[in-house]
């Protein structure tokens, strides 16, 4: 005779545990439903949009503000002396803290606003007038990686869904012929924190960005190795189209899948759309000379520019352009990082607001620039190098352009030595609602049920628009 009965208490723990079970079955067959209902077509958003499409120039490694966009008199005034107590406790490398050190070169008015920025970007200053800069951005960390989480996800942790994931997934595409979101990276390499910069994390796959090269073929594998008649491979895909359904039907609940199958159906249309779009021998060489196309210093980075614009000019929702490596990352060698890094970016983003606007996208199309934070007021000296910054996070600048905002503003403002935001001060989450508006979407409204919670890029923080640099 079996021993293994079943007690009256054992048999009510038994029930508990099968309905718990069944609750986690039906919430995860409730998620997996979800994720196959996603698609890239185009949706409303939750009122009238400013801006249509969004490109993203990230500056990897933290650019300086006091020596670009923020000048600091004071810094003259105390050049040389020691930082105060505050400053010092915030410095991520204690033994190689310095003086407090000026900007090493000029600024100078731009524009009709008159705005007061570095000499050593002086075609970013013949456009000043379409540019809202925001001094008083500020961060939560002083290390790169989770401060590139915070700027690409709204949180200093991995695993989220970044900007061009949230925003696509709220808009989806108008374009079926080109992906929604486009990387265009650094032939040089990848980023700091690599390909989860674009990742779509727990949003459904189909909303991940789509790395395009800006040197030879912009997707490899995109053309078939051998030419084939029309007729031939229309029956070719109809066949796979078949296929592919009945796979599909067989595995219901699958996003992984079904975003694994869209992108091989949005791969056959690009073909065509994807070579037209990136296609730069068809603009004159006139706006290849505006982009700095036949200069070495600013060729790679004025092409992506190029590529960016004629994507929104085809409808490509959000587009993101990445720097090599970490050239703002100052750490030394300040007068010769910076002199690099404005020579090679200024040309080509000035070329890229003055093309959007005498085409008529400026309007409809909003330019994002920033790191992940700045600098600090202070030298730092680090062996064999000449004086450098370190990071910091506690004020910095970022800009809009187009789609909405002011043009020749200055919105917030740091402490007399640039050292932290004390005036209308942003968080990055002020500046991810900010954008989000300008597209019509809402930030406490845009949400993904996951777990049965609601996630937003916004999640867990106040955040607000920042409408003073709004039209």
């Amino acid at each position: 005779m079996s021993t293994n009965r079943l007690s009256r208490r054992g048999l009510f723990s038994r029930m508990i545990d099968g309905v718990q079970g069944a609750a986690l079955a039906s919430l995860a067959t409730a998620d997996y439903a979800r994720a196959a209902n996603y698609d890239l077509t185009a949706k409303q958003p939750h009122f009238a949009p400013k801006a249509k499409a969004v490109i993203h120039l990230f500056m990897n490694g933290g650019p300086s503000q006091v020596d670009l966009f923020d000048p600091k008199p004071a810094l003259q005034k105390f050049a040389g002396t020691a930082p105060s107590r505050d400053i010092v406790n915030q410095i991520e490398f204690a033994d190689q803290i310095g003086v407090m050190m000026p900007a090493p070169f000029g600024f100078k008015r731009y524009g009709k606003c008159g705005m007061e920025m570095t000499e050593l970007m002086p075609h970013l200053g013949s456009v000043v007038d379409d540019i809202a800069f925001i001094r008083s951005t500020y961060g939560e960390h002083f290390n790169h990686e989770p401060s590139l989480y915070l700027m690409h996800s709204g949180r200093t942790l991995p695993g989220r869904p970044s900007l061009g994931a949230w925003v696509t997934y709220g808009l989806g595409s108008v374009n079926q012929n080109l992906p929604a979101y486009v990387v265009l990276d650094d032939p040089k390499g990848l980023p700091i924190n690599l390909t989860q910069n674009w990742q779509s994390g727990w949003l459904p796959p189909i909303y991940q960005g789509t790395r395009f090269r800006s040197e030879g073929l912009p997707l490899l594998n995109l053309k078939p190795p051998e030419e084939l008649p029309s007729p031939l491979v229309e029956a070719q895909r109809d066949l796979l189209r078949t296929l592919d359904q009945r796979h599909r039907s067989a595995r219901p609940g699958h996003g992984d899948l079904d975003a694994r199958i869209a992108s091989y159906e949005l791969a056959a249309r690009m073909q065509l759309s994807a070579t037209d779009a990136l296609d730069l021998s068809q603009e004159s060489e006139a706006t290849r000379e505006m982009y700095g196309l036949n200069d070495d210093a600013t060729q790679s980075y004025g092409r992506r520019c190029l590529m960016a614009r004629r994507l929104v000019e085809r409808g490509v929702r959000f587009v993101q352009i990445f720097i090599e490596g970490q050239i703002w990352d100052n750490h030394s060698d300040l007068e010769k990082s910076l002199k690099y890094c404005c020579g090679k970016t200024d040309k080509p983003i000035a070329a890229l607001i003055r093309d959007l606007k005498q085409r008529g996208l400026l309007d409809s199309t909003l330019i994002l620039w920033g790191g992940e934070f700045g600098r600090m007021p202070i030298s730092q000296i680090r062996a064999g190098g000449t004086a450098g910054r370190d990071h910091g996070p506690g004020g910095f600048t970022t800009w809009m352009a187009g789609g909405g905002t002011k043009g020749g503003v200055v919105h917030g403002a740091t402490d007399d030595i640039g050292y932290k935001a004390v005036e209308n001060r942003v968080s990055v989450h002020d500046f991810h609602a900010t954008m989000l508006h300008l597209l019509g979407l809402k930030f406490r409204d845009l949400a993904f049920t996951r777990h049965s919670l609601p996630e937003r890029l916004t999640d867990q923080y106040p955040a607000r628009v920042v409408s003073e640099i709004l039209v």
